[in-house]
């Protein structure tokens, strides 16, 4: 029996990718570097906004400074437009709206930085209680480094083997590996099964419902 689940946010409770793709491309044009197709920026996210623009910007230019004015753009923009086009995926209200009432603890561990973070999750799950919100911050390694998974274990003071944690790329799968946690993999989100698949999860679901049997 599972008594806390931790999520992952983009790809996993949320389809992003546009609101990331538009923010990043109108940053890019602004400095006049080349634009990228939506579909492309589901290999560009997952490490954090930092590595996002690195990704983005084209070789030779992949400079701190290059880095910065991209940030500085698209932090303006995305605080503004980051639900312009994102959306839960089928079934999550549904099924977070469930394992509240089942009495499931459930947070929420993001490379997105802090302040998006929060206010999609507020946007879009008003009625959730997660016990934790927890994005990317100054001074706390992103994931897969596992101190955000200790924070919110430190917070539920649950077991390691009572928890679960759910997400849709490698970097989710090596953090659960990192944490010592059971890890789902989702199918639904930005990378593909076969990137889960090398971590070998313990679960690999298609749709969200199938979440309640697990637990």
């Amino acid at each position: 029996m599972k008594e806390l689940i931790i999520f992952d946010l983009d790809g996993t409770l949320l389809n992003t990718i546009a609101d990331l793709a538009y923010s990043t491309n109108q940053a890019l044009e602004k400095y006049g570097f080349p634009t990228h197709e939506i579909e492309l920026y589901r290999f560009f996210v997952g490490n954090g906004i930092n590595k996002l623009f690195e990704r983005a910007l084209p070789e030779g230019e992949k400079t701190t400074e290059n880095i910065s004015r991209i940030r500085e753009s698209f932090l303006s923009y995305y605080i503004q437009h980051n639900t312009d086009y994102s959306a839960p995926y089928p079934g999550i209200p549904e099924l977070l709206a469930q394992l509240q009432q089942k009495n499931i603890l459930m947070a929420v561990a993001s490379n997105k930085y802090q302040e998006a973070t929060t206010k999609l999750i507020q946007h879009y799950f008003p009625t959730i209680s997660f016990i934790k919100v927890l994005g990317q911050r100054e001074n706390i390694p992103p994931k897969p480094d596992p101190s955000i998974v200790f924070e919110i274990l430190q917070t539920a003071g649950i077991d390691k083997e009572k928890v679960l944690y759910v997400g849709d790329s490698g970097v989710d799968m090596q953090t659960a590996l990192n944490s010592g946690i059971t890890a789902c993999g989702v199918t639904w989100g930005f990378r593909p099964k076969a990137e889960l698949e090398q971590f070998a999860p313990q679960y690999l679901v298609d749709r969200a419902e199938e979440i309640l049997a697990i637990i």
